[in-house]
């Protein structure tokens, strides 16, 4: 009898490349090896610097980096006072050896992959059961996609089900992302339901994109998803038609807006958003929105003000995809000269000539102009952290976390200046706003995370990654007690919905989930008090989120499976577990969440799948996977790439 075949990945470590892709991302320029490192494979038990003592301050204080950095001198032993005052000047100087392999935090999930390597076999459980939820998951999509093409009809839901979608759409979504002229929308769309008119299909097109979007905040489990799938189909295939006459104008624009947005936040389609917004660039720019209409001569201030606002909304895409992606922004400052947009109500702009009001006026564009006023800043954070040619000092990042904080300093105070008026901004609004901020924060000290737990030149790094990332994670935790429409709506956004905000929210609990292993870690077991109760509550927290993620919708399981088995690490860790214990915890925690997954999916399935169809076998299935084992926890999982949308891309 053959015994088992056991696979052995080999060391994965790259020592002799002259140039390492993630290198370049920690911006510290090519990778030059004099004496490449020996294979031997680092552990996660290396010494670290000890936990972040206290509870996370309020990040609204926006102290200073010399702030911060000063009081992790009396919080973070072995932070010396020469290291602390290197917020101010050079920080310890770091060797390339240091950052020429994958950053620190690749590396401590790749040591829990490589444990389970080590001990998990073609035939072991938690390998089965991953292949059955990638095997059911492919299933699930094949039976939510319509036939290709599907032609664009005029058919809608009931009356009373698309008014509801319309306003989950525009009480949410659109006070972000400013889009339509809501008046004439709305205009348009109680003329539809009247008898005897024909109906517009440009107008019917970008209607059943607002019925996706707004099906994504309908309710908690995302119950229209397969209606929304298919409104998306229709409105691409019209789209996709061969243009006998050229639709380029403001309508059709609005319209490719929304479905860059819907097919992300729906996830429609394999196409990255960043390339999908590179066209939309592109198409805008040929249209003229990067010139200011105030050029043009006898333009109306309606048409002025929605080239502004849509050029506003596509700059905001445009960041927010390079951000995700890791790819380069496609547009600088010098490339445009377009104004933001005027601070009006939306009927205010079909009086030509009308006046813009105060920034103490709150009106239905304030928010977008907020986040604007922080644009440059943004611009700036993403361009250095998706440079691949020169690298930077610390300083820089230094420089930039003070600049991002200013300016988010003044549109916050703008905001406030508007709840004294007789309008204000809503919960939803200024949660957005607030989550956005703390991303790009976030994005601009992660790549220096890793170091700081050896490092103490880089502890303010760490003390603000961990920060923004619990303000994240808090917006949408589960002790969050959700008290108005406008709170459940953001919890539904980031839970049902895919793209940037959902990714957002699930890459601050891994950061999260991390430093609380990391803390574990450097525990030396003398205090009675708990390690760090409130990171130990995110943990929990997360792993349910992510389930409800599934039970949305979402067939992509990497989240709930990568969390599942960090639970099960720390909590090994925790109850002094031997390495043999932890790995045998480990797996079984796997498992079980492989299991949660597939009764999911077979509720799923048993809803696509024609009446009286019985769900196909998924015993007999091939078990010579092992690489695909490998590329669904380690390449896809870990490895840089736009295609996949839980990659870890910062």
């Amino acid at each position: 009898m053959e015994p088992v075949r056991r696979r052995r990945r080999p060391a994965v470590y790259q020592t002799s490349s002259p140039i390492l892709f993630n290198c370049m991302r920690a911006r510290k320029g090519e990778c030059v090896y004099e004496n490449p490192p020996s294979a031997e494979r680092s552990t996660a038990s290396q010494d670290h610097i000890a936990e972040i003592a206290g509870n996370i301050n309020a990040f609204f204080s926006l102290p200073t980096p010399e702030d911060l950095v000063a009081s992790a001198n009396s919080v973070l032993p072995g932070v010396s006072a020469g290291a602390a005052s290197s917020s101010t000047g050079a920080p310890t100087p770091v060797s390339q050896s240091s950052v020429q392999e994958l950053d620190m935090l690749r590396n401590r999930l790749r040591d829990i992959i490589e444990a389970i390597d080590q001990h998990a076999t073609e035939t072991s459980d938690v390998v089965v059961a991953v292949q059955k939820c990638k095997t059911m998951a492919k299933r699930i999509k094949a039976l939510r996609a319509p036939a290709w093409p599907t032609p664009l009809t005029t058919e809608l839901a009931s009356k009373a089900l698309c008014d509801c979608l319309v306003e989950c759409y525009l009480e949410g979504i659109e006070k972000v992302y400013r889009i339509l002229h809501m008046p004439t929308f709305r205009n348009k769309y109680d003329a539809l339901w009247t008898s005897g008119v024909e109906s517009d299909r440009d107008f019917v097109a970008q209607l059943k994109l607002v019925l996706a979007l707004g099906a994504t905040t309908y309710d908690d489990n995302f119950s229209l998803r397969a209606s929304a799938v298919r409104w998306i189909y229709e409105v691409q295939t019209w789209i996709s038609e061969p243009e006998f006459k050229s639709r380029l104008g403001i309508q059709f624009l609005q319209t490719n807006v929304l479905l860059v947005l819907a097919r992300e936040m729906v996830s429609v389609g394999g196409e990255s958003s960043w390339i999908a917004c590179g066209s939309l660039l592109r198409t805008a720019v040929s249209m003229g929105l990067h010139r200011d209409p105030a050029l043009l001569s006898k333009t109306t201030t309606m048409a002025c003000e929605m080239r502004r606002r849509l050029w506003n909304t596509i700059l905001e895409l445009c960041l927010q995809s390079s951000l995700s992606s890791g790819g380069p922004p496609m547009i600088t400052e010098g490339e445009f000269d377009t104004e933001p947009p005027g601070n009006f109500d939306d009927d205010e702009i079909m009086t030509n000539g009308a006046t813009p009001r105060p920034n103490s006026v709150f009106t239905q564009v304030s928010t977008a102009r907020a986040l604007r006023l922080t644009f440059a800043t943004r611009l700036k954070v993403v361009k250095l952290l998706n440079d691949l040619k020169s690298g930077d000092s610390y300083q820089e990042t230094l420089r930039l976390d003070a600049e991002l904080k200013a300016s988010y300093k003044e549109a916050n105070r703008m905001l406030k200046d508007c709840k004294k008026s007789q309008n204000s901004p809503t919960e939803f609004e200024l949660t957005v706003g607030d989550f956005v901020m703390r991303r790009y924060l976030c994005a601009l000290h992660f790549p220096y995370y890793g170091l700081s737990l050896q490092e103490p030149s880089y502890a303010f790094s760490r003390k603000m990654t961990v920060e923004s990332a619990f303000r994240m994670w808090s917006a949408v935790a589960a002790d969050s007690v959700i008290t108005s429409p406008d709170k459940q709506q953001f919890v539904r956004l980031v839970t049902c919905s895919s793209g940037f905000f959902r990714l957002s929210t699930w890459q601050s609990s891994i950061i999260l989930v991390l430093e609380l292993r990391s803390t574990v870690q450097e525990d030396d077991g003398l205090s009675l008090a708990p390690v760090r109760p409130d990171l130990f509550k995110v943990m929990e927290d997360s792993k349910s989120w992510n389930l409800r993620t599934i039970e949305a919708g979402e067939t992509n399981i990497k989240g709930y499976l990568m969390l599942s088995i960090l639970m099960a690490q720390i909590m090994g860790m925790m109850r002094h577990l031997s390495d043999t214990e932890i790995v045998e915890f480990i797996l079984k925690a796997g498992e079980e969440a492989m299991q949660d997954a597939l009764v999911v999916f077979e509720s799923f399935l048993a809803q696509l799948q024609p009446e009286g169809t019985e769900i196909q076998d998924l015993q007999d299935i091939d078990l010579s996977f092992m690489n695909d084992w490998d590329s669904l926890m380690v390449d896809d999982f870990l490895d840089d790439g736009v295609s996949d949308p839980m990659a870890w891309i910062f």
